[in-house]
């Protein structure tokens, strides 16, 4: 155990300048606050390359602030952010997708039209690759439609889509699977694995525990901290519990009992 009822699975973390070379993403002492508010406090991270790297939290925990922190859409109020080496920004957007939680498209286009856009915007000329991003999203026979004639977990699709067109190295996701069904969240999961098979590093984020048990390493989330950071089995078994969900409410508890 370390202060504060934070286990640590894995040793303390170095300075991100010293480790830029081994992970994809690397946060050390990262803090952002909105006036008053500690969204993230004191996060330090290391990512490898290659894997799915979950947050889970509940809602307000600082998993979306520190998606976004990732992505390069907020700024550090202190501490230190690097992704693919870089700090974020117009220098590494190149190599990284984003999908919002919430969809980022033009509902009155057409899911080819939304595309062509956002391959535009990264430079993207290849009509093949874009029929390819239309095709790992499932969306080869819905590409005429409007985003607005979409059913929820079409529109989730179409937005995987524009944030994989550029093929990127490092994947941003924001609670990818809320709103679709089962049969489609095993479609983005598989997707996911392939993706890792190709080189793709993933961070995402999620609140549902079935979700966090496919990632392959996770770091939990309460009020902007964090609390734990492993595999789900190094959690539970760090926690002394038989499930992810009981490791998960004996990490916040003593986080909430020692805070």
């Amino acid at each position: 155990m370390r202060g504060m009822g934070v286990i640590e699975i894995a040793p303390a973390r170095g300075s991100p300048p010293m480790i830029l070379d081994q992970v994809a993403v690397a946060t050390a002492a990262l803090c952002k606050s909105f006036g008053r508010v500690d969204a993230i406090r004191d996060v330090s991270l290391a990512i490898p390359y290659d894997l799915t790297f979950g947050l889970l939290g509940p809602n307000a925990s600082g998993k979306t602030t520190l998606i976004r922190l990732l992505a390069g859409l907020l700024k550090p109020s202190s501490g230190d952010v690097r992704v693919l080496g870089q700090v974020p920004g117009p220098a590494v957007l190149e190599k990284v997708g984003y999908m919002p939680q919430l969809p980022a498209l033009y509902e009155r286009l057409t899911v080819w039209e939304n595309l062509r856009c956002f391959a535009g915007i990264q430079g993207v000329c290849s009509k093949a690759q874009m029929e390819g991003a239309l095709q790992l999203a499932g969306l080869a026979d819905h590409m005429h439609r409007r985003i607005c004639d979409l059913s929820v977990g079409m529109a989730r699709r179409a937005s995987l889509a524009c944030a994989l067109v550029h093929k990127p190295q490092l994947l941003l996701l924001d609670e990818p699977t809320v709103g679709v069904d089962p049969e489609l969240r095993l479609q983005f999961w598989q997707h996911f694995r392939r993706l890792n098979a190709e080189g793709v590093t993933i961070v995402l984020s999620t609140h549902t525990m079935d979700e966090a048990e496919r990632c392959h390493q996770l770091g939990i989330l309460r009020e902007g901290r964090l609390l734990a950071e492993g595999s789900p089995d190094e959690l539970r078994e760090a926690s002394g519990a038989s499930t992810l969900e009981e490791a998960f409410l004996r990490l916040a508890e003593g986080r909430i009992a020692t805070g």
